[in-house]
């Protein structure tokens, strides 16, 4: 494909025409509609369809984005955005000018949505968020969303997520305007420096350094990578963020790029992630269509070209070696370090290495200037965080908060507190390398620094929630098994070691273990965390050790008492009766382990292997699918 050649003032030129579209558009009536993975499980794309067939059925005319065309003839605009972040409630819609979301939207509201609020400026009382026996119509005024921050997640349910005009019009792509043509790659990588910016994948390492340590080397080719593997169970940060602002990423790669002299980008998406794959290749084809990618970028010296791989689903492609190694098209396995990443990384050249949350904030602060971004948060970890919030909570989903936020406003103000009046018990944060956290811990402020201190981290951002009605013990044993599953097999210690400590956490679970055992656990657990050759393997005891810490009684239950009052591991299974199951996703939506699989409108099933007992999809269930047995 042939990729056009657009310099600075025919950019600039288009920046104008977007941005006037954009004016003329607002106020004028439009629907959004959440088309993020989970939104589209509910039945979202039959909702737009619905949607449209209802405006042409009337003989409006619609369009499905910005257009250069007269506004006039254009009586309504439907669009598909990204990931809106209310997951329990969707799937969404969203209509403007009034800002109202409606929530649990069926293909059959489509008529009443269109008569009464888009032509009627009526709001539609059943379809609105309650809380408390208070209705809450407009988006900005739902709890929610009040205490949240978004600058990575800023364009995610906010716009067209394959809309290159759109994301123009927004300031998509001034930020490296700015860079290209104002900055050079020293200031640039003091601007990302200063901003104290901390890479989002887990490690927290200053992306500044990273960026510069790579631009002081010397190569005749460097890379940039972006990691889109998220392989913790029940994180799915950068999944939205791919699918719901694609071209964020590729700015931030780019101004990386342009930042360390690097010609050459990667993004390794999990294959798993195929809507995200679909859109990235959609921003990287209209990038390219419209000269901002490529060859001679605005008429600079700047060349840059973004590929894409998808990974099998490892676990271990997500730390940063194995993960180069894949791309290679080798077994991604980690290797022993040094040489880092930054001087021997992709095809052993010099490389920078971050995940796809890290540089979708590069450009706001690109724009908006290191200042500004280190007056959110902490002073030790400047920004915002987004959070995949699971679990027994009332309102799953995706948010983004700053740095310093305690647990207790994530889970009680945004995400609305325990299921069912239950009480909390704990929260696991940071997916297999975090830690359990429990009540003494709600009021901890959620930055690297501060959940180092109790033996946790913050990780990719995956947060699962539990209640009262927790076994803990089963906990440890599911994050241990997904652990041990996934682990290459390179070094002994993870390959081995991981082994024995599972096979102890089911004879404790089936109620055979001994005190010995206990013991045994924590001697297994610190040999490992010092002796595994990657970071996965060092945290893999994590979970183990937090609920062995905190939860000390529970284990004593199993192997004392022979008894847990908390347990529904063993003794009984979670079975989904195919004859009461209409395929809802409601059980696989709310599920903190992903241990539910199916298609819509076709019965789903439980992977007994994954999963933990919390009750959560029997809770959820409208039909009473969901039995013990």
């Amino acid at each position: 494909m042939s990729e056009k050649v657009m310099n600075r003032q025919e950019f600039d030129a288009l920046k104008t025409s977007a941005e006037a579209d954009l004016k003329l558009s607002e106020g004028r009536p439009s629907v959004l509609i959440c088309a993020g993975t989970g939104c589209i499980a509910g039945g979202s794309l039959k909702i737009y369809e619905n949607l449209k067939n209802e405006c042409e059925s009337r003989g409006l005319h619609v369009h499905v984005g910005l257009t250069q065309e007269s506004h006039e003839d254009h009586e309504l605009h439907i669009k598909m955005s990204g990931c809106h972040g209310f997951c329990e409630m969707g799937p969404l819609v969203h209509v403007e000018p009034q800002g109202i979301l409606y929530i649990h939207v069926k293909p059959e509201d489509c008529h009443e949505i269109l008569e009464k609020t888009v032509l009627g400026g009526e709001v539609i009382d059943r379809l609105v968020y309650k809380l408390d026996g208070v209705s809450y119509p407009r988006q900005q005024d739902i709890p929610f969303y009040k205490k949240q921050k978004r600058v990575a997640l800023e364009n995610c349910g906010e716009c067209d997520a394959e809309d290159l005009r759109e994301y123009i019009a927004k300031g998509g792509y001034q930020a490296f305007e700015k860079a290209l043509f104002e900055m050079n790659g020293e200031q640039i990588c003091k601007t990302i420096l200063d901003s104290g910016l901390r890479g989002r994948g887990g490690g927290g390492f200053p992306a500044g350094r990273k960026w510069e340590s790579v631009r002081r080397n010397v190569a005749d080719i460097k890379y940039v990578v972006c990691n889109g593997d998220e392989g913790d169970p029940g994180a799915f940060m950068d999944r939205s963020i791919m699918e719901g602002a694609p071209h964020c990423v590729l700015e931030g790669m780019m101004i990386a790029g342009l930042a360390a002299g690097c010609a050459e980008g990667y993004i390794y998406v999990r294959a798993e992630y195929p809507l995200a794959v679909e859109r990235l290749r959609t921003a990287i084809r209209k990038a390219e269509e419209a000269g901002l990618l490529g060859d001679h970028i605005l008429g600079s010296d700047f060349s840059f070209h973004i590929h894409i791989n998808r990974g099998a689903g490892a676990f271990v492609c997500g730390e940063g070696s194995a993960l180069t190694s894949s791309i290679e098209g080798k077994r991604g396995m980690p290797r022993i370090k040094p040489p880092r990443t930054v001087d021997q990384g992709l095809w052993a050249k010099p490389t920078i290495l971050n995940n796809v949350e890290t540089f979708a904030n590069v450009p706001q602060i690109i724009l908006k200037g290191a200042d500004w971004y280190r007056s959110i948060g902490t002073a030790g970890s400047p920004g915002t965080k987004t959070f995949a919030l699971t679990g027994n909570v009332v309102n799953t989903g995706l948010v983004e908060v700053p740095m310093g936020t305690t647990l207790r406003e994530v889970i009680f103000d945004i995400g609305g507190g325990i299921k069912n009046g239950k009480k909390f018990k704990a929260v696991q944060i940071g997916g297999p390398s975090g830690g359990c956290l429990t009540e003494e811990h709600l009021d901890l402020p959620m930055d690297f620094d501060s959940l180092k201190q109790v033996g946790a981290i913050i990780g990719s951002g995956g947060m699962v929630v539990m209640d009262e009605d927790t076994c803990m013990v089963e906990v440890a044993r599911f994050f241990m098994h997904f652990t041990q599953n996934e682990s290459c097999g390179k070094c002994v210690p993870c390959r081995e070691g991981t082994k024995r400590m599972l096979e102890i956490l089911e004879r404790i679970i089936h109620n055979e273990g001994t005190l010995e055992d206990l013991d045994l656990l924590e001697s297994l657990a610190s040999t490992i965390s010092e002796t595994a050759l990657c970071g996965l393997g060092q945290t893999a005891c994590k979970p183990v050790l937090s609920t062995l810490k905190y939860f000390r009684n529970e284990y004593l239950a199993h192997v004392v008492d022979k008894h847990c009052p908390h347990c529904n591991g063993k003794k009984k299974g979670l079975v989904i009766d195919p004859e009461k199951c209409k395929g809802c996703t409601k059980c696989a939506r709310n599920c903190p382990v992903e241990a539910i699989s199916g298609e819509v409108r076709k019965p789903h099933s439980i992977d007994q292997d994954k999963c933990i007992k919390c009750m959560s999809c029997m809770k959820n269930c409208p039909f009473g699918a969901i039995r013990e047995e």
